[in-house]
């Protein structure tokens, strides 16, 4: 049997190696790892063939679909299973996130910044999420919004349903502006005044709460957080401010009226009623009171009892309480955001919660987005004891003190074993403001905390994940040749002349928060380059979904004082991993001023000029957030531009002088329209030069000759150089090349594909002027010598992965033809795009504006 086996494996492999190469199961890149892996082991049919038109990555959406129509047509027990979970758990870096699992439902109740990376961190499929429910119109509730949805389409969710705010349909037409369209996935908004949802799971009932104003034309904001002046600014960027600005970069009403509809004064509440569920019938009584059990005529009467009537058999009654446990009549869950002390009073007097505070209906969970100043007030803890004595309630704000992402403090951790200065430990950002002191029953929030309503109301811990710092140092010594390695290094850093010589200049700092491509998974976020140019000034180059969350992990409680040094943030193009964390950074960093009692200043952003029409579509709809930002377009600093006018000059003029810069220049590259790279030259001499996204460009050789350090992306590795060209990126001999060509003394490697979670892969290019980049890294001039030296600890360190690659091309190779990747749309696009990043994603990834 054996032998018969190892024959139909070694006719199976032959048979791949001869076929016509199949086309990406997911329609982009190379076929990933674990497909191909899996392939190679099991017998071939035609069923493994794509299906003309169709996407495998869509099958678990659609088998959704067919379940969810199957149980239309029949009536359904309520679930027997449902637990609610926390993804995260409400803390500064990764906000306040629950999702609700049924055995035929997943719902989400918001989704802030890192959501989606939390949830395909810890294994929390988005294949069935269809409903997402939102409790306000804020950067901490909607910030992964717009990536989670467009994950959601590549999974093949064939609809999904927003609830909440009726704002949701203005902000679904402002993420369009960078997503292009979202056709393959159909979006719709169920406001607050379509009040109830029911499903197969539950009925879900949205309760508006308005907050109260104490004065006429009194002005407030729904976040606890914000300063109390931010309302009075006055608003520093409008179109007709700038000349390079567009005509469509202000949404109008047909009229041609600027129509706002922010409105800061609404929260939704949910209640949510678990549909009942009728009890089990108790086989042995049944057969004790003489019932045919295990015979045809045992159905009609066991559907009878449980449906609550009486039966007789045999000329006895048989009551249903007799044979069945009790009818579970459905437990009540309610999510609860009371943003700040407006909303207490309208929350406490309303009249469809109060219903569940007492008798049968009394909720048996109830989930507070609230933050520890509004539960420390005797209002708001009056209306919690009002609820019953057996009513759990989970707390989710900044006091949740868990590590969320536990696979990024793993590798660093142990990368910090080689070098802890480039490879710093991780730092947690902790609250500073006491706990209130509840007299309920009470759980604080941890990421993956359950409480389990179905089958026994309980709260569950297993699934909470570990962090042992300890197990992660003794995973990597365990790894063969690792320590051996370390030590050759740190020999070798004894002899390092800058070092020795005690003047290796602190400034200027890069750290890198961000290193990968597409979306952001466990191990790399998307694109995120923090320059510190010197003790008291800071630059952001692209500014991707999470940037803030990694500044928490990388400072710790001093990231307040670090965003308060940030003067100017630079976006390289309009692609969702690379702005969408922008919105939430101008909002910490003016917490930042105000915590630190400092003045207010807008940062200075240099970007295209297509981000305003994101920026005003947000801050019309949502937030007040123009006032944090003085715009710079990103061709007004390109060689040979116009002559801005005045105002664009003078804010040119700032940001030198503010970061102490003789010039700061912008180019063209090739990527997507208004692509932009950036060079930085100092006073003291010293040039950094940043591509974004870009294929090999003779604009940003020019502009970066000589530089000091060149930071390019190298988002697939040798070999896929076709798929580069597509996807308009670089390999990792393209990037290095570009920095021989620019003289460049020293070339970081950036923005790797998702596929290269760990590290990428090496080519032959790699030389004493070449480094590769990772979350939380930091380097200084002064370490260009040693940098070319990490690599052989870390090749040892992630050995296994680097083996797994290889064996990835090697298939790849055999694979004739080379039909892989997707059609660029390059400049001419005509919607969204995403790059199929990680082996075994559902999720594909790359964001393409349609231009």
């Amino acid at each position: 049997m054996l032998a018969a086996l190892r024959r139909s494996r070694a006719t199976a492999w032959q048979f791949l190696k001869s076929a016509t190469p199949l086309p990406d199961l997911l329609g982009h890149g190379d076929v990933n790892a674990g497909v191909s892996r899996a392939a190679c082991l099991r017998p071939w049919s035609s069923s493994m063939l794509p299906r003309a038109g169709k996407k495998p990555a869509r099958d678990a959406g659609l088998r959704h679909v067919r379940s969810k129509e199957k149980r239309a047509h029949r009536e359904l027990p309520g679930p027997s299973t449902v637990h609610a979970q926390a993804v995260s758990a409400g803390s500064r870096e990764s906000g306040s996130a629950l999702y609700v699992f049924s055995e035929y439902n997943r719902y989400l109740f918001n989704c802030g910044e890192g959501t989606q990376r939390l949830m395909q961190e810890h294994k929390l499929k988005a294949a069935r999420l269809d409903n997402i429910f939102l409790t306000r119109m804020s950067w901490e509730t909607v910030g992964g919004l717009s990536g989670m949805i467009l994950t959601l389409k590549d999974t093949g969710v064939p609809e999904c349903v927003l609830s909440g705010p009726p704002q949701l349909e203005k902000y679904l037409n402002a993420i369009k502006v960078f997503s292009g369209p979202l056709e393959d996935i159909k979006l719709s908004v169920r406001p607050y005044t379509n009040s109830v949802y029911k499903d197969d799971t539950m009925t879900v009932t949205q309760v508006p709460i308005f907050a109260e104003q104490k004065a006429v034309g009194m002005r407030f904001s729904s976040s606890p957080n914000s300063s109390p002046t931010s309302s009075q600014r006055r608003e520093l960027w409008r179109p007709d401010d700038c000349e390079e600005s567009q005509t469509n970069n202000r949404a109008t009403s047909p009229e041609g009226k600027e129509r706002t509809t922010r409105d800061p004064s609404l929260v939704v509440a949910y209640v949510c009623k678990l549909h009942p569920k009728k009890g089990n019938f108790l086989v042995q009584k049944a057969k004790e009171l003489g019932l045919p059990v295990g015979t045809a005529a045992i159905g009609p009467i066991i559907a009878a009892l449980k449906d609550g009537k009486s039966v007789t058999y045999e000329g006895k009654e048989i009551q249903p309480e007799e044979v069945c446990t009790p009818t579970d009549p459905g437990p009540v869950f309610l999510v609860i955001d009371c943003p700040s002390v407006q909303f207490i009073q309208p929350l406490c007097f309303n009249e469809v919660l109060q219903r569940y505070q007492s008798g049968e209906d009394g909720a048996t969970l109830v989930v507070h987005m609230t933050p520890e100043s509004v539960l420390k007030t005797e209002e708001y803890q009056c209306w919690i004891e009002r609820f019953p004595s057996s009513t759990e309630h989970m707390i989710m704000n900044e006091q949740a003190c868990c590590i969320h992402n536990v696979r990024s403090q793993k590798i660093q951790t142990q990368l910090n074993l080689i070098h802890t200065d480039i490879f710093p430990q991780l730092q947690h950002y902790k609250s500073t403001e006491s706990q209130a002191a509840l007299h309920v029953p009470n759980v604080r929030a941890e990421c993956l905390l359950k409480f389990q309503l179905r089958p026994k109301a309980e709260w569950q811990r297993d699934a909470i994940p570990p962090c042992d710092e300890e197990e992660f140092v003794k995973e990597a010594a365990e790894v063969p040749n690792f320590l051996q390695e370390v030590e050759k290094f740190k020999q070798f850093q004894m002899t390092d002349s800058v070092a020795l010589s005690g003047k290796v200049d602190r400034y200027p700092e890069v750290v890198f928060l961000g290193t990968g491509s597409a979306l952001p998974m466990k191990i790399r976020n998307v694109s995120g380059t923090l320059v510190n140019i010197s003790s008291s000034q800071s630059l952001l180059m692209d500014c991707g979904e999470g940037t803030f969350g990694q500044m928490c992990r990388h400072y710790g409680n001093h990231v307040d004082e670090m965003l308060t040094k940030l003067s100017t943030v630079f976006i390289s193009h309009i692609h969702a991993d690379h702005h969408t964390g922008l919105v939430n950074l101008l909002l910490q960093r003016e917490r930042a001023l105000n915590s630190l009692g400092k003045a207010f200043t807008p940062v200075y952003l240099v970007a295209p000029t297509q981000i305003m029409t994101w920026l005003n579509q947000y801050h019309d709809h949502c937030q007040e957030i123009l006032s944090h930002v003085n715009f710079i377009p990103a061709k007004c600093l390109c060689e040979g531009a116009e002559m801005p006018k005045f105002k664009t000059k003078s804010f040119i003029q700032a940001v030198l002088k503010r970061n102490d810069l003789t010039k700061f220049q912008t180019c063209l590259v090739r990527h997507c329209k208004n692509a932009f790279a950036c060079s930085l030259t100092h006073q003291s001499g010293w040039r950094i030069v940043f591509s974004g996204d870009t294929m090999p460009c003779d604009a940003l050789v020019h502009m970066g000759k000589n530089a000091t350090l060149l930071i390019h992306e190298a988002t697939l590795e040798d070999g896929m150089e076709e798929e580069a060209m597509d996807k308009r990126h670089s390999t990792t001999s393209q990037a290095i090349n570009i920095g021989m060509k620019m003289n460049a003394e020293f070339i970081m490697l950036n923005h790797f594909s998702q596929r290269y979670a760990k590290i990428p892969l090496f080519s032959d290019d790699f030389n004493q002027r070449v480094g590769i980049s990772f979350d939380h890294m930091r380097i200084r001039p002064g370490d260009f010598q040693i940098l070319p030296q990490l690599l052989a600890p870390l090749k040892a360190l992630f050995a296994e992965e680097i083996e797994e690659m290889e064996e990835r091309r090697e298939r790849r190779e055999l694979r004739a033809g080379k039909t892989l990747g997707v059609e660029s749309n390059g400049e001419a696009g005509g919607g969204a795009k995403r790059e199929q990043e990680e082996p075994n994603q559902d999720m594909a990834s790359k964001r393409l504006k349609a231009n």
